[in-house]
């Protein structure tokens, strides 16, 4: 029966002088969604609305789940369209939607009309009070309720008449690629992939890093690392995912610095290695998973210590959420079954028994002093030999 969509936008409508740069980016982020599905659409814009109209036979619910994966949808609204040939047809056409809809009657309702078609005979008040005592003629079970209805029937009247009564909820936030690009650290644990969920949502595009180390960490961990950047590729559109060979590096700091330092050591070279990429990529910051407390690494203490080799912004968009609500978030994005599964990262292979929690930077500096012959070319080589794969659905 639908044959059109509604898309709803929240914050684009407040962005003044630069909206129609927004808008033309979620057009465009649209149109990238529907080349996943079966059938030919239109996306198009009128009047501070976007619609997609169908042009073949589709797949409903397909076109649904992949619209809900577009950041900036704050709604999907399936419509159904009819010519407008005045107030009798409307009258008409806006029974048939009622009744088409809804077999089981017993609902209170809302009539809300939007007139933009300013020649039209009656305007928006006017028509509710019409269409609602229609409505009310041809059913009289129902009954109206302007302050909390069970049902919104909503009525656009444009060059064409738009009917729709359901909002399916999308991802909300700001189109992707509004905001710059950034370098997510991505591992084959549950936050990292929220993380590049959450910033891609606030319109940043990203790219994303992973630290291999081979033979300790085997080709189904690292498998494992690009599916789950195919997965948030559903949202943030394609990854490009540095592979970065770690192994040489990782041994060297397990040789020559104290093991209760281990994680710190590595992540503060993770850091650094992630960053010249980043540089060399044109983005604009790095984003991690890291949320406080959550590890020994994850301390105030222990983040202070790992961002302090950093020159680029690090946003970390977990650090205010515990396990459960990060898990939440994974399960709704489709990531959660991937990340629990048992391969593990060059992290939790070389993890020290009782970690540091509250790192001394003067220490953790005169520490890696041990690694100077040598480290600068072990990082120069691990960032030129990176293997790129671009992650994408």
């Amino acid at each position: 029966m639908f044959q059109a969509f509604l898309i709803k936008f929240a914050e684009i409508g407040v962005k003044g002088k630069n909206r129609d740069l927004f808008e033309a980016a979620l057009a465009q982020q649209i149109k990238y969604a529907l080349r996943r599905c079966e059938g030919q659409f239109a996306v198009r814009r009128n009047r501070g609305r976007i619609y997609i109209e169908a042009l073949s036979d589709f797949d409903f619910e397909e076109t649904v789940e992949n619209l809900k994966t577009v950041c900036g949808i704050s709604s999907i609204c399936p419509m159904v369209q009819q010519q407008e040939d005045g107030v009798e047809k409307l009258c008409r056409d806006v029974v048939a939607f009622v009744d088409t809809q809804y077999p089981d009657k017993q609902f209170s309702f809302k009539v809300d009309v939007r007139r933009a078609q300013k020649n039209f005979p009656l305007n928006s008040m006017e028509l509710n009070a019409l269409l609602g005592e229609k409505i009310l003629d041809a059913f009289p079970q129902l009954r109206v309720d302007v302050h909390d209805p069970d049902v919104w029937i909503h009525v656009e009247v444009r060059e064409k008449v738009y009917l729709y009564s359901t909002e399916i909820p999308g991802p909300g936030g700001m189109p992707v690629g509004t905001n710059g690009k950034a370098m997510l650290l991505l591992s084959g644990g549950i936050d990292s992939p929220v993380a590049g969920y959450m910033v891609a949502k606030r319109g940043v595009k990203i790219d994303a890093v992973y630290f291999h180390a081979p033979p300790y960490t085997s080709e189904r961990a690292k498998q494992k690392v690009v599916d789950l950047a195919r997965l948030v590729a559903r949202y943030s559109g394609p990854i490009y995912l540095h592979v970065v060979n770690f192994t040489e590096i990782q041994l060297a700091i397990y040789e020559k610095c104290p093991h209760d330092e281990l994680t710190i050591i590595m992540r503060r070279y993770m850091m650094r290695i992630a960053e010249q990429i980043a540089k060399k990529t044109d983005c604009l910051g790095l984003v991690t998973g890291e949320s406080i407390g959550q590890v020994a690494s994850q301390t105030m203490q222990s983040l202070a210590v790992t961002n302090e080799v950093c020159t680029m912004p690090v946003y970390r968009p977990c650090i205010g959420l515990d396990k459960q609500e990060i898990v939440e978030i994974a399960e709704k994005i489709g990531t959660y079954e991937t990340s629990i599964l048992p391969f593990e990262d060059c992290c939790t292979i070389f993890v020290a028994k009782h970690p540091v929690t509250k790192p001394n930077p003067g220490v953790i500096r005169r520490h890696e002093e041990n690694l100077r012959d040598g480290i600068d070319e072990m990082v120069q080589q691990a960032v030129e030999t990176a293997e790129l794969i671009v992650a994408e659905v």
